[in-house]
């Protein structure tokens, strides 16, 4: 039997919040490397889109349903409630529309998990102070201006993003630069400052 490769840190993190054998879409699924373990371990009905055609390729040539598409305009042909799981993973930053996009993906899932490197680390925070340029680190590793990343955001930010669309904090994962996860709950103070990323699990409010 062959050995698949470890997921990185965070999609580990994604992978377990999913429920065995649930509906998944995951928005921005690359190369499909979450997808097919979410399939070989937990038996999902797993679904995906991807912008890049490259990305598309490599899914299909693992046995992955995936299609080419755009997080900012194809999310609006999904049903509401056709998925128990929408994953949207070191994505919601790079597209046009953030707060468009959340609500399409709270409306297409039950519940909707994402990822999204933290503006408001203190190495970030340093790096302005002190050299007053836009920095670069582990989480966001190029240029300003070869970077896909058009709406960085804090994890104060996020969290009053998710509450204006009426979405509800299921539970919330800090990721260190080591990939050391940790939870946690109440203001994101403390959060927002160490954390390199963070992942958060929404649900709807009602």
């Amino acid at each position: 039997m062959t050995q698949r490769p470890e997921l990185r840190q965070d999609l580990q993190i994604i992978a377990d919040m999913v429920t065995p054998g649930s509906r998944v879409l995951d928005v921005g699924c690359g190369e499909g490397e979450l997808l097919e373990y979410l399939t070989h371990e937990k038996n999902v009905d797993a679904r995906g889109i991807e912008i890049s055609q490259a990305g598309v390729n490599a899914c299909v040539s693992r046995g992955l349903s995936v299609v080419q598409g755009d997080a900012d305009k194809d999310l609006k042909d999904y049903p509401a409630d056709a998925f128990d799981f929408v994953i949207l993973s070191q994505t919601i930053q790079a597209t046009f529309k953030p707060k468009a996009v959340l609500e399409d993906l709270m409306r297409a899932g039950k519940r909707v998990i994402i990822s999204f490197p933290n503006f408001g680390h203190w190495r970030i925070r340093m790096q302005i102070m002190l050299n007053g340029r836009m920095p670069t680190t582990r989480a966001l590793d190029v240029p300003w201006y070869d970077s896909p990343n058009i709406h960085l955001c804090t994890i104060t930010d996020f969290l009053a993003l998710a509450h204006n669309v009426g979405a509800k904090v299921e539970r919330a994962m800090t990721v260190n630069g080591n990939g050391q996860a940790r939870e946690f709950v109440g203001p994101p103070r403390f959060a927002n400052l160490y954390a390199e990323s963070a992942i958060v699990e929404l649900s709807r409010v009602g």
